[in-house]
């Protein structure tokens, strides 16, 4: 590092130049990765919080969906003869209101069990999001209104969310009261079971995770932007592996006086390598802080998720595609004969 933190010192201007672009880079995938996150929790949270080994929905010719799931009671009832664990859960679309306030749309959810802790103990009560209960102005206590029919708040407990609507949960047979699309519940919460059950019920399985494509809207949302990120880190790598192969070529001159004098490739690589890395550690934290500062600042302006998953792994990434651009520039430092790099053949 003895040559490079020379380099950094002699010439600011150029170094102030990538650092700055690596750092909107980072402020840039930074922010899309925790959009991406915010918007896939806003779309799906509701499904993860499904306890169970699969998620059963009724077939269709266009595939499983949320939306177009409706299991008829004796369904539920095959699956129960043969399955170890069956819950059925409703899923849908509504609207509530709190007291002297706006009627508001949401996410109902009707469940007795499967769910966690989120399933109410006792009819006539919800259990309300956090985005639900600040959409109403309500807390625990508070009475809503759903489908013409009185809810006691039973308690307000998590962020859930479903099709970017926040969610309340009631019992089952509430839910099916509430919103009358049809069916006895709209999928179930399934531990154990087969595939001859699915053939005699008529219905279909999932994972928990492959039911998040069952969600309207997720795969084409979540795939855009997940591609979106990946083209953002393979153009880091690029343009930090071009910004450092035109200044490496710079300093052939340098560099060949230096093997000239005996030193080895691996000290000028080491050399090298130690440079990119202060470039890249400080663009990349100065970006990623700066984007983890905004998003714990943004609020509920755009479904935004600040953790380890959207601020630490994208900024190793970034680290590690950068070096790996700056690795193949010095590519030329093993086959560089100091003689002809000094112009001693002119």
């Amino acid at each position: 590092m003895f040559v490079a933190s020379r380099d950094l010192r002699a010439a600011r201007g150029r170094f102030a130049l990538i650092s700055v672009v690596v750092v909107l880079i980072a402020l840039l995938v930074t922010f899309l990765s925790g959009l991406t996150a915010g918007l896939r929790h806003q779309n799906v949270s509701v499904v993860e919080r499904i306890d169970a080994q699969s998620v059963v929905f009724a077939a269709s010719g266009d595939g499983p969906s949320f939306d177009e799931s409706a299991l008829t009671s004796e369904q539920v009832a095959v699956w129960r003869r043969s399955a170890d664990s069956v819950h059925p859960i409703g899923v849908g679309r509504g609207s509530a209101s709190a007291a002297g306030g706006a009627t508001k749309g949401v996410a109902l959810v009707g469940a007795d069990g499967g769910v966690g802790d989120r399933a109410p103990s006792a009819p006539g009560t919800v259990i309300v999001g956090d985005g639900a209960a600040r959409s109403l102005g309500v807390s625990a206590g508070d009475t809503v209104t759903i489908a013409g029919q009185a809810f006691t708040v039973a308690a307000v407990r998590g962020d859930d969310w479903y099709g970017h609507s926040p969610a309340m949960w009631m019992t089952l047979a509430d839910w099916q009261h509430a919103n009358p699309r049809g069916g006895a519940a709209t999928v179930l919460a399934v531990s154990g079971g087969d595939d001859a059950t699915n053939s005699l019920a008529g219905t279909t399985s999932r994972t928990v995770a492959d039911s998040f494509s069952a969600v309207g809207s997720y795969t084409s949302e979540n795939g855009s932007l997940t591609l979106m990120t990946v083209l953002l880190f393979a153009i880091s790598a690029l343009v930090i592996g071009a910004f450092f192969t035109v200044w490496t070529l710079q300093r052939t001159p340098d560099v060949a006086t230096l093997k000239a004098l005996g030193a080895s490739t691996g000290s000028l690589v080491r050399d090298a390598l130690g440079q990119a890395l202060v470039v890249l550690l400080a663009g990349v934290g100065a970006g990623v802080g700066t984007a983890a500062v905004a998003g714990s600042m943004i609020g509920d302006a755009v479904p935004f998720v600040l953790d380890i998953s959207t601020t630490l792994l994208p900024a190793t990434a970034l680290v590690g595609l950068g070096l790996f651009g700056a690795a193949f520039a010095l590519r030329f430092l093993f086959t560089t004969d100091p003689l002809t790099a000094l112009g001693s053949t002119r």
